[in-house]
């Protein structure tokens, strides 16, 4: 599974080799035009989904068609910013609201907010749209995302006798704690537990870090009284790192070998009994679908709630229009139809994910107890966009502070204060070069 949700799209240079097409709208002698649209559906369910609306669109539609362009989710970045620059860019562009940012600031991205229509506008809530919106410009259509689950084995959970949590009546993470004592077993007090409470993956250990924060109060990235980008690390911002540093070198109640694993190396030990509960994102719902035993039993319940409630940060998966597109207006048209609420339901459902649309939140096939959906949708409202949304710097903070220093700190290798440390003073450093 994906590590984390950003787009990729082919270098222009090898555009004639990898995918047809790769330079944007064009005309045809009757004056039809032709959009590109470049997705990064990959799984196969998402895939059809996609390319069967892209034909219905072009089925119903005389004078405006959509090529389909297959992207992947690597190396984003660096391979739009290279077919930006070279003129190469498609029409529409799917990619994350955290990869927003610089190439908005760059002029990459064309404002929508003349193209929109009013019926978008209100079915997708304002918290949505505030993760593409910058300086009062709109440059997305946020409509997939992604919160983080407890995935849980229900035969373990029904035999501890714990009180199972909901989205009304979520677990503190006090009462976590608590449940994840209860869940683990040593049977010969040697501290190397046959069974733990709980597994947290922290390869990439930055995002729910600072995503989960929210939920305790936190920010980590707050604005100071200037409006300028700021890093702080308090109580509140620290409360749910604390946590897992406290299970994992104190309780013993976490595995020390989780801190280097992907959410998919879990598995295994999660279907083997190694482990009772997982914070996954809600996508690995499909992984544990696929992969369980046969007769395994697992359930889906929302993340714990501190001081700011069920809030967690999200980056939705979005769709753009470049700058350089001479049919903005008819490429907003296809976002449009893209993300009705009927068509959100079939988008999501094919990468297992939520979408940001209030009328697809309510669909049946949303709100099943089957595999957990029930508790996504159930937790949707409580999504807000990600702190990191909107600070440049981000990136660099990320990979040459925050990553190591969260890594080293949750293996036990120094306390609160030397985080605090690296993650702020050090980080500040970074965020002011990008804010002269």
């Amino acid at each position: 599974m994906r590590a984390r949700r950003t787009g990729a799209l082919v270098p222009a240079a090898l555009c004639t080799v990898l995918v047809a097409g790769c330079g944007g709208s064009g005309h045809s002698a009757d004056g039809t035009v032709t959009l590109e649209f470049l997705s990064l559906a990959w799984q196969k369910e998402s895939v059809d989904a996609n390319k069967a609306l892209v034909k219905q669109w072009n089925d119903t539609h005389a004078h405006v068609k959509v090529k389909y362009v297959q992207g992947s989710w690597d190396t984003v970045h660096d391979q739009l910013l290279t077919s930006f620059e070279g003129g190469e860019a498609p029409d529409i562009l799917h990619d994350d609201a955290s990869d927003l940012t610089d190439f908005a600031n760059g002029g990459y991205l064309a404002d929508l907010t003349p193209y929109l229509p009013a019926s978008l506008r209100k079915d997708i809530p304002r918290t949505s749209w505030s993760t593409t919106t910058y300086k009062d410009a709109t440059y997305g259509v946020p409509f997939l995302q992604e919160p983080r689950v407890l995935i849980a084995a229900t035969k373990l959970l029904k035999q501890s006798g714990v009180r199972i949590p909901t989205a009304r009546h979520p677990w503190t993470w006090e009462e976590f704690e608590s449940v994840s004592r209860t869940l683990t077993r040593d049977r010969n007090h040697d501290g190397k537990p046959e069974r733990y409470g709980v597994a947290w993956s922290m390869k990439e250990p930055v995002s729910q870090s600072v995503n989960l924060a929210l939920s305790t109060g936190g920010r980590i990235f707050y604005q100071d009284k200037d409006g300028k980008n700021e890093i702080r690390y308090g109580e509140r911002d620290a409360a749910v790192a604390q946590l897992i540093n406290r299970q994992v070198n104190t309780d013993r109640t976490a595995p020390r070998s989780g801190l280097g694993m992907s959410g998919s190396d879990t598995l295994p030990g999660f279907f083997a009994g190694r482990y009772a509960m997982l914070p996954l994102n809600f996508s690995y719902r499909q992984q544990v679908q696929q992969q369980a035993p046969e007769g395994f039993d697992w359930t889906v319940l929302p993340m714990p709630s501190g001081a700011g409630g069920l809030a967690q940060g999200t980056a939705p998966q979005t769709l753009s229009v470049s700058a350089d597109s001479p049919h903005k207006q008819a490429a907003t048209d296809f976002i449009a139809y893209l993300t009705q609420a009927r068509h959100q339901v079939r988008l999501a459902r094919g990468d297992w994910l939520l979408p940001t649309s209030t009328q697809a939140l309510e669909d049946p096939a949303l709100t099943t107890d089957t595999y957990g959906w029930k508790t996504g949708s159930d937790i949707a409202a409580a999504l807000r966009p990600s702190p990191v949304l909107g600070v440049r710097g981000y990136a660099e903070w990320k990979d040459k502070v925050a990553t190591p220093a969260f890594q080293e700190y949750y293996n036990g290798a120094f306390g609160v204060g030397e985080l605090r440390a690296r993650l702020a003073t050090d980080g500040n450093r970074i965020l002011d070069r990008y804010q002269r």
